[in-house]
């Protein structure tokens, strides 16, 4: 028995930050940026009623309400996000409420950027055993809510989203195959948002010092990114037993697209076997993952491989490989992507 994916809903709030803007309020240049990052534009959740629950919502919604999935039968929510709703009571509770899973329970699980993959690889594993059936894993993030926007090295970099993926047992060849996630504790300073945890709760001068903003090095997380994005993606080839020929789709972590590229050129991957949505959302940390296969979930056909690899604040980062199996059956559209 194996765990495989069978349905994908995702959302992007319609609000747009372009490039063009940013590069008014703070000393930069379109251009840089999209040179820089390969990043024109990322969505905001700028709506007051848009927590990173709403967004998730959203997602779940999409995926329920465009595949033939009766809600009452799933068994769990696996909420990955950076930015949950409260520091207190867990999101993937209200998920649960506003989606109407009555019948699941919910666990939120904070791995950064690697968070959708952390959790793909929980529920994998809880398919396996044979106690659940259905499996929703979301990564949600409304980043907005931790971005200092007069900080113009990492104003540009971040937007809002949400992905979701149904994962269900299944007799056949298909599905999940062996992941390897890593973790670097040593790496915690160079990104990370400072205060506002139990180690620096909020006082006036974490406020005035504006340490509730994400805080990057980013120099030194591009170069680990890149190191570890192409080492694990090697090492989860060969637990596999497979090789780089083997592989029909890449679906990166969008942090930056010159970290993607440096990647595939390391793997000796070509670049048209990467699945890149960086330049319309930016990196929405737990949600570029499953909203790139969201994105794209058309171009994925029946046996085909595909490798995911990621890499986020912690540090965290890890790669696995899915051999695409049978979706479930689609149903007429109810609504557009962004509604």
């Amino acid at each position: 028995m194996n765990a495989t994916i069978t349905a994908i809903g995702g959302f992007v709030p319609t609000s747009i930050l372009s490039n063009e803007t940013i590069s008014e309020t703070v000393d930069t240049t379109v251009e840089w940026i999209e040179k820089r990052t390969g990043i024109k534009e990322r969505r905001l959740a700028t709506s007051k009623d848009q927590a990173t629950s709403n967004l998730a919502c959203a997602a779940i919604e999409n995926l329920l309400e465009n595949y033939d999935v009766d809600r009452k039968e799933i068994d769990c929510v696996l909420l990955a996000t950076t930015t949950p709703d409260h520091l207190l009571t867990p999101t993937s509770s209200k998920v649960c409420e506003i989606s109407g899973l009555t019948n699941a329970f919910g666990l939120d699980l904070n791995a950064a950027c690697s968070g959708f993959l952390y959790a793909l690889e929980m529920a994998t594993t809880m398919i396996e055993s044979g106690r659940y059936k259905k499996i929703i894993v979301v990564g949600a993030d409304k980043m907005s809510s931790i971005v200092d926007y007069e900080d113009r090295n990492t104003c540009i970099l971040f937007g809002d989203g949400a992905g979701a993926v149904l994962l269900e047992k299944t007799e056949l060849g298909y599905g999940m195959m062996k992941s390897i996630l890593r973790t670097d504790g040593s790496g915690t300073s160079a990104l990370l948002v400072p205060a506002g945890g139990s180690k620096f709760p909020a006082t006036m001068g974490t406020i005035v010092n504006r340490d509730h903003y994400i805080k990057q090095e980013g120099a030194f997380v591009f170069k680990k990114a890149v190191e570890s994005m192409s080492s694990v993606s090697q090492d989860v080839l060969a637990s596999n037993d497979l090789s780089v020929k083997d592989i029909d789709w890449v679906v990166p972590h969008q942090a930056n697209l010159r970290i993607i590229n440096a990647v595939s050129e390391s793997l000796n991957i070509g670049i048209e076997k990467v699945k890149v949505n960086i330049e319309r959302y930016g990196n929405t940390t737990s949600a570029t993952i499953p909203l790139c296969l969201w994105d794209f979930a058309a171009d994925f056909k029946q046996g085909q491989n595909i490798l995911i690899t990621t890499f986020g604040a912690g540090f965290s980062w890890g790669a696995t490989c899915i051999k695409w199996g049978v979706m479930r059956k689609r149903l007429p559209a109810k609504s557009s992507k962004n509604d």
